[in-house]
């Protein structure tokens, strides 16, 4: 068996550079082939529909064909060694201890494969981080267990909001059918033109998280403290959806990206919305709102921040329940506190920096209102706005 492989590493040796050449021409080949296939399976990484994601798609699947094509040179000489120079046909070894030609041979094949590889992919990593010639640049920022994004406007004021899952409770908890979209759907997802380099600032709150959309062909680490850098130019219009790819709590899988690549008309129809949007909290803070539309207004907030952990009547469950609560029955100012910081080592959060003034007031006057508790005080934003500054 040695004899076989001595004479078959020697044939290698002697053709070094034909064998290294057919390997990767044979396995790029495969790999264009795989690449222009209509049909995907879908247990392979997506192409998605971006230059840098097609690019990381052709060096996977170059890969991985260089790796097929040396797994069958190197077993089929194994197997051949073994099944014809076995004992049982008499074949005696070859006995000798070292041979410099067949060392040579073995480090020289492998090393210029190597750097075969190595071309397309550094090519490869050069695109996929050059961040130049941005268009547009948005902050996202993980929570636990929400995204914050946050559109750098340089000719205008900045658009900011929060983007929660919206797949129902009932879906959640199996009381009723669960849709395609299943814990993927965000009541406000990213809006962002179609052919524009759009680079994101990537970061986090509270604990380490992963912002990824496959699509799109962006992962990145959110690290508390720090800003990473990715982007992304899609090349067609649609929906794309990812996931926190960092496991970053309980609620780690409640925690979907959305992305809605649309025209460029639209997406100036949409961010013209959004800033106007952000006028008019602007002037509601400086507002006195009745009861009855602090409390519609405070349902909404309540529905769609707080009806996860402290259940639809003010039941409780994963958080404390709101209905009958020391706090919510107590002093305004109490309430004001945990509210707007959080309970440090819970699960509550400071919403003081998550939601506006205006939204906060209404919650907490909803909260103290309904589920029985009819404390009959109301909340205005000129109150948490004056708590906060004190």
């Amino acid at each position: 068996m040695l004899g076989s492989l001595s004479s078959t590493l020697g044939l290698m040796r002697k053709k070094g550079a034909w064998a290294t050449g057919a390997v990767l021409t044979t396995a790029a080949s495969i790999a264009q082939a795989a690449g222009d296939a209509a049909e995907r399976s879908s247990v392979n990484m997506p192409v998605g529909v971006t230059d840098v994601g097609s690019s990381i798609y052709s060096l996977h699947m170059l890969i991985f064909w260089i790796c097929v094509v040396i797994g069958v040179g190197v077993f089929g000489v194994m197997f051949y060694s073994i099944y014809y120079h076995r004992k049982s046909r008499g074949v005696v070894p070859a006995q000798f201890h070292e041979s410099t030609k067949v060392e040579i041979a073995w480090t020289v094949v492998p090393f210029l494969i190597l750097i075969g590889m190595a071309v397309p992919a550094t090519s490869t990593l050069l695109e996929i981080y050059d961040f130049e010639d941005a268009e547009m640049d948005i902050l996202v920022t993980g929570y636990q267990w929400k995204w914050k994004y946050e559109y750098l406007q340089e000719d205008g004021e900045n658009v900011s909001f929060f983007s929660n899952l919206a797949t129902s409770q009932s879906e959640i908890y199996n009381s009723a059918d669960k849709n395609d979209n299943y814990l993927l759907e965000v009541d406000e997802p990213i809006v962002i033109p179609v052919n524009t380099k759009v680079r994101f600032l990537v970061t986090a709150n509270d604990v380490i998280h992963a912002f990824w959309v496959p699509e799109l062909a962006v992962k990145k680490d959110a690290i508390p403290g720090f800003i990473n850098e990715t982007w992304t130019l899609a090349k067609e219009e649609g929906i794309y959806r990812g996931q926190c790819a960092e496991l970053c709590g309980k609620d780690h899988g409640f925690m979907p990206i959305v992305v809605k690549v649309v025209s460029e008309a639209e997406y100036a129809e949409w961010l013209a919305d959004k800033q106007a949007d952000a006028a008019q909290i602007r002037e509601l803070m400086a507002q006195t709102f009745t009861m009855d539309e602090l409390m519609a207004r405070g349902k909404d907030v309540y529905q769609k921040n707080c009806l996860a952990c402290h259940g639809a009547g003010g039941e409780g469950g994963v958080g404390t329940a709101i209905a009958g609560s020391a706090i919510v029955q107590g002093e305004v100012g109490g309430h004001l506190e945990v509210g707007v910081n959080g309970v440090p080592g819970s699960a509550m959060q400071a919403f003081g920096g998550i939601l506006n003034d205006v939204d906060l007031a209404a919650v907490i006057t909803y909260q103290r209102n309904a589920f029985g508790n009819n404390m009959g005080d109301m909340v205005q934003p000129i109150d948490v706005f004056n708590y906060k500054k004190g």
